[in-house]
């Protein structure tokens, strides 16, 4: 697969440089929204099936000066993701130390087991879509990704994706956010069409103004601007 570019204009997040996957297979969480799954051309065969270590990705130079987005096309931290597979991945993060490591998981508890073997220059993070419970994935629910997010240690980066926004309550979800201590949140709304619960855009500005009030850094998506005209 080699290390992909991010392009401009791409739906990926604008501070990422690159994007890498050692992992092939489908991931167990089976997301409604799940960006693998192409709405015109399907899924690449690469990544349905059982998880598996794609060995040949592991040989890939990742030289200096990137920021790396590693398994944007699966979840490292999955449940069904071998121990022994995450350990490679990891040691070949940690072989260039020249770059910055993006790590988003949607089972943040089982990351919080790997933290004293990843790069010291991580960025880490999760999805959390909502604060409520909804029937549009088979990862643990967004409730227990907060909980597991207030324990990273300040000393790596953290943040999170409120990416495609749905309905939310906005007191108890800005409270989480805020007590989070994120360093930043990426903010966005679907953008492929699966007819999900999504707030006003009423909505979301009241958010995005109370976590204004705390001084927490919003990297707002091109696509929210659906949400504007709906």
């Amino acid at each position: 697969m080699s290390l992909r570019k991010n392009k401009v204009g791409s739906n990926m997040y604008g501070w990422i440089t690159n994007m890498h996957s050692h992992l092939g297979g489908e991931c167990i969480h089976r997301c409604k929204y799940c960006y693998v799954d192409n709405p015109i051309s399907g899924r690449n065969p690469k990544f349905t099936g059982p998880i598996r270590l794609m060995e040949e990705e592991l040989s890939v130079d990742y030289g200096n000066n990137k920021t790396i987005f590693i398994e944007h096309q699966n979840d490292l931290f999955a449940k069904n993701v071998p121990d022994e597979f995450i350990r490679r991945i990891v040691a070949h993060c940690v072989h260039y130390p020249g770059n910055t490591y993006m790590f988003q998981t949607k089972n943040p508890y089982r990351m919080l087991d790997w933290l004293m073997f990843l790069p010291s220059n991580s960025i880490l993070g999760t999805t959390i879509e909502t604060n409520r419970m909804m029937n549009i994935s088979e990862a643990p629910c967004p409730y227990q990704r907060y909980k597991a997010m207030l324990e990273i240690p300040v000393k790596f980066k953290r943040f999170i994706t409120i990416e495609p926004v749905l309905d939310f309550d906005v007191d108890i979800f800005a409270e989480w956010i805020v007590n989070m201590k994120l360093d930043f949140i990426n903010l966005g709304a679907d953008s492929k069409g699966h007819n999900l619960p999504e707030p006003t855009i009423e909505k979301v500005m009241q958010l995005v103004e109370k976590l204004k009030e705390y001084g927490i850094e919003l990297r707002e998506k091109y696509n929210l601007e659906r949400l504007k005209n709906k």
